[in-house]
């Protein structure tokens, strides 16, 4: 038994490591550049070793999207839940992304943004793993702004969904534009327009100080 399980957590610590390797070079490369022969070479393992943890390509690219989502929700949501539901949560929500992406988490910028790029007319499972983890994002935003309405933060009229479709789209353009440019200058555009919109929705300048009072270009 005991060395049983010890196999199991030698392959679980396998498995973490090409993974981890997997979504840094599928942010640059692409999941369709996934194979198991480049995923090899690049977390120096056999392709045998790499085969026997996922057996397919298809397989491996579920995966990667998975190991991407448990990264991107330990980045951003696990600390913007330490604030309390309603605008603070939102502000940290944004403000969490734009250093999520700003930092280069994934080598290639947001993960998802290039992976939905590479997959929005391709239809499969790999396609609808993806649509799942950026309709949960969009919609964990929506919710957290519907929060912010109940408690008065913000105006009664807003609509959650339109704030969260004119918010994640902001925060897409920045990640392109800075991943193409080398420049953190877009994030600083996006910070903008995300305050504005915040402010035209009714929320309290002091709430959203956190988010306006970042210098991305200094960070």
């Amino acid at each position: 038994m005991i060395e049983t399980d010890g196999r199991r957590l030698k392959g679980d610590a396998s498995r973490r490591l090409v993974l981890d390797h997997a979504v840094d070079l599928a942010s640059v490369e692409g999941l369709d550049g996934l194979s198991i022969g480049r995923l090899a070479d690049a977390a120096h393992v056999s392709k045998s070793g790499v085969a026997t943890l996922f057996g397919t390509k298809e397989r491996l690219q579920l995966a990667a999207v998975e190991a991407a989502r448990l990264r991107f929700v330990a980045t951003v949501i696990e600390p913007a839940r330490v604030e309390p539901r309603g605008i603070r949560r939102i502000v940290g929500l944004l403000d969490g992304w734009i250093a999520y992406s700003r930092d280069r988490i994934f080598t290639g910028g947001c993960f998802f943004a290039a992976a939905a790029a590479e997959f929005d007319a391709k239809p499969g499972p790999v396609r609808d793993a993806l649509a799942a983890a950026l309709d949960d994002w969009s919609g964990y935003v929506a919710a957290s702004f519907r929060f912010a309405i109940v408690q008065g933060e913000v105006d009664a009229g807003e609509d959650p969904e339109q704030f969260a479709f004119v918010a994640t789209a902001l925060l897409d353009a920045a990640n392109t534009r800075s991943v193409m440019s080398g420049s953190n200058q877009p994030y600083v555009f996006a910070r903008r327009a995300l305050v504005a919109l915040l402010r035209s929705a009714g929320a309290d300048a002091a709430a959203i100080a956190p988010l306006a009072d970042v210098d991305d270009l200094a960070a």
